[in-house]
């Protein structure tokens, strides 16, 4: 019997720590002195820098004449958006973000969490098990900053997204015009919809369900949230991606995150179709130690 409860602790430990290590990125991932398009990779030094070179680059075509943003993508600076503000997944007693928040706004790198949605953030992360964990749908943006590639495929009068981790995700952005799905329809990942300014990519999602987290660090949102998404290529080789979250029930105001996405030049790289297994024993041992499945935010009475 000692042994079946040593073998169990050890799963259980050893599936919390795997957990806490894929989705965080590496110092080397997300160090504030690392360089992508000639720009350095934390988010405040890459927004501004990445922006002006894009004023000046003239990206490739589709035949309809829209920038080519076609083909496979990494976001190795966003770690999953398991570590949003840069500052980790216990310290609670902070008031800016480390230099490498992928906060950009507001200025102090911090999500703008009502109180109790702060404290909650942390209450997640102590008490409940990450909704993908149990394969459920990773929402957006994670989907646009998950690890490993993404594919971008554009056709006419849509945009598709297959991820490649993430249980093999994909999204469909509508670039026709259609409104939005009725308010009363709640998505995972929502309902997406997709314009260009200029040379920029702009995706306005709504319509979620609320159940989702934006990464294994405990962020949540609502049923509220609205995303705006923005695609800008840098050069050849590199997108500037924002994404501004609006969600007035969680947060006291709008925020944005920024990083870059980078191309995947190996040659003959194929995407892995990577499986999620509700019946994973590892998994089910995390409720079996006390974690709780995660059913939406707890809003104050």
């Amino acid at each position: 019997m000692r042994h079946r409860l040593f073998d169990f602790a050890m799963r259980a430990a050893t599936v919390l720590v795997v957990l806490s290590w894929a989705s965080t990125p590496t110092a080397g991932q997300r160090r504030p002195d690392r360089q992508v398009a000639g720009c350095p990779a934390a988010a405040r030094g890459f927004h501004p820098c990445a922006l002006a070179k894009a004023k000046t680059f003239n990206p490739p075509r589709t035949p309809d004449g829209q920038p080519d943003l076609q083909g496979l993508w990494e976001a190795p600076t966003a770690g999953g958006l398991g570590n949003i503000d840069g500052r980790g997944r216990i310290d609670k007693e902070y008031t800016t973000g480390s230099p490498t928040s992928l906060v950009v706004d507001p200025a102090d790198g911090l999500i703008p969490y009502h109180p109790w949605a702060r404290a909650q953030k942390y209450e997640n992360i102590e008490r409940y098990v990450d909704p993908y964990t149990h394969c459920l749908p990773i929402s957006t943006p994670r989907i646009m900053v998950s690890p490993r590639t993404r594919q971008i495929t554009q056709y006419p009068g849509y945009v598709t997204v297959v991820n490649e981790s993430g249980g093999h995700p994909f999204r469909v952005i509508y670039m026709d015009g259609r409104p939005h799905l009725p308010a009363d329809v709640k998505l995972w990942r929502g309902d997406s919809r997709g314009r260009w300014e200029g040379n920029t990519l702009v995706i306005e999602t709504t319509n979620f369900n609320g159940l989702a987290w934006f990464g294994s660090g405990g962020d949540f949102f609502s049923d509220a949230l609205r995303v705006t998404e923005r695609l800008t290529m840098v050069d050849a080789n590199t997108i500037h991606f924002a994404a501004t979250i609006d969600d007035p029930k969680v947060a006291t105001k709008p925020w944005t995150i920024v990083m870059a996405l980078e191309r995947n030049k190996e040659e003959g790289y194929e995407q892995m179709e990577e499986g999620c297994f509700e019946s994973d024993k590892d998994t089910a041992d995390l409720l079996l130690t006390g974690f709780l499945m995660y059913t939406g935010p707890r809003f104050p009475k």
